[in-house]
């Protein structure tokens, strides 16, 4: 069971990342990034926060944030609180890319994850990643 959750998962992620790419020439990555900063208020995290919210290791997220920040997708600025940290902000092409990619990627999802499973089998599902989500949030604590 394992090696067939493995095989799909990634089955999965490399189909969603390869239309998103496609339709709006965004990585899964940047989605992601985009995702957590557009739900931010005022569109901004800690550079911390930010890689805790989409569970990145910091290097990671760093490395990636500078590409986004050549296209111009988000910012870096010095934190007002404590300028030992960054703040990363949505910028307004940011937002735009986002915008635009999300219609597509929510049909993605749908035609590739969603229509494979009937109204219970989702239910199934549903309450399956909730359990292993709490599983994992106890042990981390």
């Amino acid at each position: 069971m394992w090696r067939e959750y493995i095989e799909t998962a990634e089955r999965l992620r490399s189909r969603l990342a390869a239309r998103l790419q496609a339709e709006s020439s965004l990585s899964i990555g940047d989605y992601q990034v985009l995702l957590a900063l557009s739900e931010a208020r005022p569109r901004a995290l800690r550079s911390s926060e930010l890689a805790a919210t989409i569970g990145w290791e910091r290097s990671r997220l760093s490395h990636h944030l500078g590409r986004m920040e050549r296209r111009d997708l988000v910012r870096r600025d010095e934190c007002a609180t404590d300028n030992r940290g960054a703040e990363i902000s949505l910028t307004d092409t940011g937002e735009r890319a986002f915008r635009a990619a999300t219609v597509p990627h929510l049909r993605a999802v749908r035609e590739v994850f969603v229509d494979a499973f009937t109204a219970p089998q989702l239910d199934h599902l549903a309450a399956a990643t909730g359990a292993l989500r709490s599983h994992l949030a106890e042990s981390d604590s």
